[in-house]
């Protein structure tokens, strides 16, 4: 049998989801400076049950 490059792709399709987890797998991001937009911070900042962005005592004074 000759295994050509539709023969690859259908076997692809074929086993999708197969694979091992390992070091392919997406982990978040857990350095703040290397997250890219404001939603990923705001969501990262839910998910660690913090207020996100970060205000100091004077500016909530000045907020109220």
């Amino acid at each position: 049998m000759e295994r050509t490059r539709n023969w690859r792709r259908a076997q692809s399709r074929k086993h999708k989801g197969h694979e091992a987890s390992g070091p392919q797998d997406f982990k978040p991001e857990k350095n703040w400076k290397l997250m890219y937009t404001r939603a990923d911070k705001l969501h990262r900042a839910r998910q660690l049950g913090m207020s996100y962005p970060i205000r100091t005592t004077r500016q909530l004074l000045d907020h109220e």
